[in-house]
């Protein structure tokens, strides 16, 4: 199988080349990923453990999905492909879109559009791509990450603030 190549992106999020993921990741070069927030109808939010053969954040906790872009892909149609890839699921409506983070250390030097859904699953999980997975409320995870933010990737405790700062500002639970 060929290496991933992915697109190199200026700081206004401009593709600007192209390179593999090795030499992306070695190189701290700003690209493009997406996390998907899965909740089901109780409110809560499935979070997964990546597998031990990540090369990044190995069996850390993290968004219900998350990948990078291919180059030329969109971020909706990338958000799409790694729920169905990640999860097994397919979706039916369009994502919510939610917010966009733009690239940093603790992001990997990704530029991330965050999307949300909702499902009851069950999901079938990708055994390359993640250990396990389960659901959980909001607040625990909120308390999770606010008191061991070492159990997660660094780019979904991010995520998750920004995330409950918004849903706060919107008046959500």
């Amino acid at each position: 199988m060929s290496e991933e190549i992915f697109d190199i992106v200026n700081e206004r999020d401009e593709v600007v080349g192209q390179n593999t993921r090795r030499e992306v990741h070695a190189r701290g070069l700003w690209h493009r990923a997406v996390h998907v927030l899965v909740f089901n109808a109780r409110g809560e939010v499935f979070l997964q453990k990546r597998s031990m053969k990540k090369d990044i954040a190995a069996g850390k906790w993290d968004s219900s999905s998350s990948g990078h872009l291919d180059s030329g892909e969109g971020y909706d149609a990338c958000a799409v492909r790694e729920v169905r890839e990640e999860l097994g699921l397919e979706i039916k409506s369009p994502l919510q879109k939610l917010f966009k983070v733009d690239a940093r250390k603790e992001t990997g030097w990704e530029f991330c559009w965050i999307y949300r859904c909702e499902s009851e699953g069950p999901f079938v999980l990708h055994p390359d791509e993640i250990e396990t997975g389960d659901w959980f409320a909001p607040d625990a995870v909120t308390k999770w990450v606010n008191e061991q933010p070492q159990d997660f990737a660094s780019a979904f405790v991010l995520i998750w603030k920004k995330f409950t700062t918004e849903s706060q500002r919107r008046g959500e639970k």
